[in-house]
């Protein structure tokens, strides 16, 4: 009885490779990029756009809140950390969103939050109102952290689809880019209003962008599931092999009913949801929070100048993100893996040494640069590949019939980590400026086990082979 499932699994994955005319390494799935999937790309991408914002926007508006509403800094600090608190409340109902409303449904309640947390901040008069706002904004972001990913994954064809995720780190960092340079020129309250440009944009896209194909296949709403990918792929292409591979596939899922929480916990998807929560917690858990959140404080202890550290940070952060976008279909998920925690190990490491040498007293004159070289090192791993293709992976190798209780529990697992780390850096950086980040670098070094041990590669594979192949 226990082996039924597993077998009825292996027999998926052997339909999908041997049944004629869909065969996974035929040419379904390549379509051609046309401009209703950039359009799509592009809206679903403004809610990413809008995370960026609200992550970027308590460095400029700092000084102007505290003295325009007469905050204390412990107001203040409560202010910036409110958004996570709402992070973990989107996190939690992420999932069962874009499984009841579908993944354009789901965009369109965080939007909502986000239009509305924008506003409050705004127009604020007193902290009760700015709190509530950075609530909302967190909510939205936790929505949008799990559904963008995912939407994207599920639309794109798969000879891009690596590509079209990756740009989901650039826009993130050029967003938190553009609001920094935006928030030292203008006053926090118009920051806040030009930041609900993106959400009109993606509130206005949501009316016009088709619904993912598998989630209408999953929820038995066939037809509609071939009229959305016949307009992701254009009207000139012949979909009925990556039609049929997607029906065949959700078809046979329907022999399994595993969509609950405790479900996930089944043999058969141990290798999804370690996989997917191990890539998260050595993403957060590796420093990712304490670099971004606090990396004028990691200038200002080192000597370097703050402003051009951070300036320079955001320029290579784009530019390694538009590298990110041009390598990941070519040299695979896994690849880019490796190489980003072994840059991510080592840029700790360097950091670390150049704090511990300025504590004795050594190397003094080399501390400010040598420590600029290491952030810049560890933040090229996370635009590289540690920051985006944890969740490209996780919206590939996740069946869609465990996809929404997944998708839950690695973004609260994110999210959480998230928190945890932002929460004790400070401390951290307090009791050993150079600890902090030999931690990191151990963390690191254990990552770079883990992906070359446990990571599967998924580049070029079509969803279906790579979800019944790793659920084998």
């Amino acid at each position: 009885m226990g082996d039924e499932p597993l077998l009825q699994k292996a027999r998926i994955q052997e339909d999908i490779e041997s049944d004629k005319g869909i065969g996974v390494n035929d040419s379904d799935g390549d379509g051609p990029v046309t401009l209703i999937l950039l359009f799509t790309t592009f809206t679903t991408l403004c809610g990413t756009f809008s995370y960026g914002t609200a992550a970027g926007f308590t460095s400029p508006a700092q000084t102007g809140i505290m003295a325009g509403l007469n905050l204390s800094l412990a107001e203040f600090s409560f202010f910036g950390a409110v958004l996570t608190i709402g992070g973990l409340v989107g996190a939690a109902m992420s999932g069962k969103l874009a499984d009841i409303f579908g993944r354009r449904g789901a965009l369109g309640v965080s939007n909502s939050f986000c239009m509305a947390g924008w506003l409050m901040i705004a127009f604020s008069q007193a902290t009760w109102s700015l709190d509530i706002g950075r609530l909302f904004l967190g909510v939205a972001a936790g929505v949008v952290s799990y559904v963008v990913p995912v939407y994207i994954v599920e639309i794109a064809p798969k000879k891009v689809r690596g590509t079209f995720s990756a740009i989901n780190s650039l826009v993130m960092c050029g967003s938190v880019a553009v609001t920094y340079l935006l928030g030292s020129i203008i006053s926090w309250q118009k920051l806040a209003l030009i930041s609900t440009v993106p959400c009109v944009f993606e509130f206005v896209g949501l009316f016009f962008i088709p619904e993912s194909p598998r989630w209408l296949s999953r929820n038995g709403r066939v037809k509609e599931s071939e009229v959305a990918l016949q307009r992701l792929r254009g009207n000139n292409t012949d979909i009925t092999k990556e039609a049929a591979e997607i029906k065949k596939y959700m078809e046979n899922l329907q022999e399994f009913k595993e969509d609950g929480f405790l479900d996930l916990f089944n043999p058969r998807y141990s290798r999804v949801i370690t996989v997917g929560i191990g890539l998260l917690v050595l993403q957060q858990l590796g420093g990712l929070s304490g670099y971004t959140f606090y990396l004028s404080s990691i200038f200002k202890k080192s000597g370097f100048p703050n402003n051009v550290g951070v300036m320079i940070s955001s320029v290579v952060q784009s530019v390694t993100s538009v590298l990110g976008i041009v390598i990941i279909d070519k040299y695979g998920r896994r690849s880019l893996l490796t190489v980003a925690t072994v840059m991510m190990c080592l840029g700790s490491l360097i950091t670390g040494l150049s704090f511990l040498f300025q504590s004795y007293g050594l190397l003094e004159h080399y501390t400010p640069i040598s420590t600029f070289m290491g952030v810049l090192i560890f933040l090229t791993s996370i635009t590289i590949g540690i920051g985006g293709i944890p969740w490209v992976m996780i919206s590939e190798m996740t069946p869609i019939n465990i996809k929404g209780s997944a998708g839950t529990l690695c973004n609260l697992t994110s999210w959480s980590s998230n928190w945890f780390v932002s929460y004790t850096f400070n401390f951290l950086f307090q009791w050993s400026s150079s600890g902090v980040f030999f931690i990191y670098t151990i963390i690191s070094g254990v990552g770079i086990l883990f992906v070359i041990k446990m990571v599967p590669e998924t580049r070029g594979r079509s969803l279906e082979e790579i979800q019944a192949a790793i659920t084998r």
